[in-house]
């Protein structure tokens, strides 16, 4: 257990950016089909019938998460570079949940046009450029940020699951419980779908509100989240807030191992090589 218990490196903003490039492009393009569902269950629109429907806007999804994530991981460093005030010791359970999902929430910045163009692209069938531009033209430039707030709540619950929830409940999976010993897999694997689940049950409901704001872009349903919410409860019944859940549950699980995993070993590798 000493080998959690001590002092590890930290990853330099160039580094997080690597590991959350790779860890993000690595698990959209592995998930896209199960992103698909999800979108397609919120929406009450037919699922596709065919491989490439599935995987339609995976390109524009893996290829802008990847930098997304990249900048939540690289967010999170820095803020927990500003918790430590240059003291040399490991953050606290708390400072790693408040600067993961401070990370996550300033992320939305471009993680809200980047599901946007996303959902508009599977409804148009367009591809990502003339989306933005038929967005843009449509519904003004400021429309690309439509539901970026309730955007910001889901991603700020999102990260603090895989950046802090995460790695916190596999460390004490592994120091605390038996049947974890030498077995970090599972311990890791645990924690990751723990966090996932947590993530997933706690964000859907603001993810859901955010998806039909943005399928909606004239807001004759939907105006915004705070309206969709109960809208969606009214009319739909209390279950409709997690439609595709079990979806977006699932895809945590599978994000979260990955994303774990490539940074806690690009933390251990950095520090065994400087030992």
């Amino acid at each position: 257990m000493s080998e959690k218990q001590r002092i590890r490196s930290r990853l330099t903003p160039f580094e997080n950016l690597a590991v959350g490039a790779a860890g993000g492009c690595l698990e959209t393009t592995l998930q896209m089909p199960i992103l698909t569902f999800k979108f397609t269950k919120q929406e009450g629109r037919p699922m596709p019938t065919s491989l490439a429907g599935w995987y339609r806007g995976v390109f524009v999804q893996a290829g802008t998460v990847a930098p997304i994530t990249a900048l939540q991981v690289m967010l999170n460093g820095m803020l927990g570079g500003i918790a430590l005030r240059g003291e040399n010791r490991e953050l606290t359970d708390v400072e790693k949940m408040c600067t993961s999902a401070g990370a996550g929430a300033m992320s939305a910045v471009v993680y809200g046009p980047v599901d946007l163009t996303t959902i508009q692209q599977q409804k148009l069938g367009l591809n990502p450029i003339q989306t933005i531009q038929h967005i843009m033209r449509e519904h003004g430039t400021m429309s690309i940020f439509r539901g970026f707030q309730v955007c910001a709540i889901r991603e700020a619950i999102y990260t603090a699951g895989y950046l802090g929830l995460g790695p916190v409940v596999s460390v004490a999976l592994a120091s605390k419980v038996s049947f974890f010993d030498d077995k970090p897999f599972a311990a890791a694997l645990t924690g990751a779908c723990f966090a996932g689940v947590s993530a997933g049950l706690l964000t859907h409901p603001f993810d859901t509100a955010k998806t039909c704001m943005q399928a909606d872009m004239k807001g004759e349903e939907f105006q915004s989240a705070r309206q969709a919410l109960p809208k969606l409860i009214r009319e739909r019944g209390f279950t409709s807030l997690f439609r595709g859940g079990a979806a977006r549950a699932l895809r945590n699980c599978g994000a979260f191992y990955i994303c774990m995993s490539l940074r806690e070993y690009a933390i251990d590798y950095k520090t065994a090589s400087e030992e």
